[in-house]
């Protein structure tokens, strides 16, 4: 059987269905409250196409239509046996498991050397100063998600995770461009430059 659950949407939404049955268009609302479209990526389209993978695998339901207003009808959907297994295995397998992941700037930063020191410090400074944005809006959005009470720390405790991934970056990408600027970090043809020698006082420089 294929493992739905392996998809991070998929993820979220049988974690949401842990708390009480929803329709999608109110899954994908949560998720949006709680500032989890910053960890998975939520669109109409593939968040019914996960519900209907989850649904054909047994692992949520349909319990209800509801209607408001005007608006079509929408399907209220609640996690099954199955889908509360197979969701509590794949979260412990995940947080007790590291795996390599291969961001796109873990791939970039390898060629650094093909934009030349000035170009490489530059490109490393916009970085950090992008980081320093998304860390204050992560951090805005998490505390807004709390403000109110209605949202347990537990249920958003990612952003905090995340948070602490971006400082982590800005330090090591802050400390690269620094020893780029002082010549300490060798690049291809140009000598790595070395500590200054500490002069010797003299006994004319002592007696002044």
């Amino acid at each position: 059987m294929a493992r739905s659950v392996d998809n991070p949407l998929a993820l979220a939404l049988l974690g949401l269905l842990m708390e009480r049955p929803m329709h999608p268009y109110e899954m994908a609302a949560v998720l949006r409250e709680r500032g989890k479209d910053a960890s998975v990526r939520i669109n109409r389209g593939s968040l019914y196409d996960v519900v209907a993978a989850l649904e054909g695998q047994g692992w949520i339901t349909p319990t209800a239509r509801v209607r408001e207003g005007n608006r079509p009808a929408r399907t209220v959907y609640e996690l099954t046996g199955e889908g509360r297994a197979a969701f509590a295995v794949r979260v412990e397998e995940q947080v007790r498991t590291p795996r390599r992941e291969f961001p796109l700037f873990l791939t970039a930063v390898a060629y650094l050397g093909a934009l030349g020191p000035a170009g490489a410090a530059a490109a490393l400074r916009e970085r950090a100063d992008r980081l320093r944005a998304a860390i204050a809006d992560d951090e805005r959005a998490l505390r807004e998600a709390l403000a109110s009470g209605a949202v347990p720390r537990l249920y958003v405790i990612e952003a905090e995770y995340a948070a602490h991934m971006t400082r982590a970056e800005l330090d090591w990408v802050t400390a690269v461009a620094e020893e780029i600027d002082a010549g300490t970090l060798a690049w291809p043809g140009e000598p790595a430059a070395s500590a200054p020698e500490k002069t010797k006082g003299t006994d004319h420089d002592l007696s002044g």
